[in-house]
């Protein structure tokens, strides 16, 4: 007597299409994050130029800081290296870049 696979059971996919599938999840995942991150570095450099306040100006360099850290690590993690791109592609102030993975 032979057995025979359901046909729900006899379309489920290899192991390697799955990998494929579960890889392409990931891959969506990094690019999306990196898109958040660079929305939100946009947008506080964008809160720079409003701000007169100067200890709200303090903190909101330190935060612009931290969010351009976060962006270029976002951006080694999806293969792309040199954080120049950043900085120049942002426009980056001085003071901002002094302050880069300072804590």
């Amino acid at each position: 007597m032979s057995f025979r696979l359901p046909q729900s059971l006899e379309s489920m996919p290899t192991s390697e299409q799955a990998l494929n599938v579960f890889n392409a999840e990931v891959l969506a995942e990094k690019a999306a994050s990196l898109g958040r991150a660079g929305k939100l570095l946009a947008e506080r450099i964008a809160a720079l130029g409003a701000c007169v306040d100067a200890a709200a100006r303090e903190t909101l360099v330190q935060d612009i800081a931290d969010a351009a850290h976060h962006l270029m690590i976002q951006r080694e993690l999806c293969g792309l290296h040199g954080h120049r791109a950043v900085i120049e592609e942002y426009r980056l102030p001085g003071e901002v870049v002094a302050r880069i993975g300072a804590r």
